[in-house]
């Protein structure tokens, strides 16, 4: 997954890329601080060492650099000069990249978390969000999990409350007749947002063949990551809000 050969021991290598050299400086400083703001769990012991790997000031030496360095994460404005963060994250993605992106953005509108969800970024944070939420979202992105800050996923899911439209019947059996019955009930569980290691307890197996479980609802309904599963399991009605 990394650019270090997948060394999950080593340091996590970020890419940092602003046209602004004073927000890149102090990305700097909060990730190699690791947060000044205490985590919620009290910390994690062991969490890899984040170092900065390399910086760009526009969109076109932003893809440049992740080519040439493989970072683990790329921290990427929206506005950025050249190419935008969106059009980054799509270079990127359709490289096939071993790069995760992680979009910081002051507009903060669900069309962009749509668009940014689009063009491939695993993570999407306002850029006045606490320093450990930041920290704990580049980690969270480079283990291979999906982040979008919670104002705006809660507005969000708001917002396919009131104006989603299920699929039913044919159509969205269609969608989900790959799945085998597990694989459904494992689906349900993500859509509730519920972690690998919940849904084990619930289910009674190991964690395990619950990430087995969940790789094969990924690869049999051709979704690129969790995000993507939620998304999918409310538009067909798996999931309806406030169930």
């Amino acid at each position: 997954m990394s650019g270090s050969g997948g060394d999950v021991s080593g340091p996590l290598r970020v890419l940092l890329a602003d046209a602004a050299s004073l927000q890149r400086a102090g990305l700097r400083t909060v990730l190699a601080g690791g947060g000044t703001d205490p985590p919620d769990d009290g910390g994690r012991p062991g969490q890899r060492e984040i170092v900065v790997a390399g910086e760009a000031g526009d969109g076109v030496e932003a893809v440049d650099l992740a080519r040439r360095l493989q970072p683990d994460v790329l921290i990427t404005d929206v506005a950025l000069p050249r190419l935008d963060g969106l059009a980054v994250a799509r270079a990127i993605t359709e490289a096939r990249l071993a790069v995760r992106v992680l979009i910081l953005t002051g507009r903060d509108t669900d069309e962009e978390v749509v668009a940014a969800i689009g063009a491939g970024a695993a993570g999407y944070l306002c850029k006045d969000a606490p320093q450990a939420e930041l920290v704990a979202a580049v980690h969270a992105v480079a283990a291979g999990g999906a982040v979008i800050t919670p104002p705006v996923l809660a507005r969000m899911m708001t917002r396919l409350a009131g104006t989603l439209l299920v699929d039913t019947g044919i159509a969205a059996a269609a969608k989900l007749s790959p799945l085998t019955g597990r694989e459904r009930e494992v689906l349900v569980h993500v859509a509730r947002g519920r972690s690998n290691s919940e849904i084990a307890a619930i289910l009674g197996v190991s964690e395990t063949t619950v990430k087995t479980h969940v790789g094969h609802v990924l690869t049999k309904l051709r979704l690129r990551d969790r995000t993507q599963a939620v998304v999918l399991a409310y538009e067909t009605g798996l999931v309806r809000p406030g169930t």
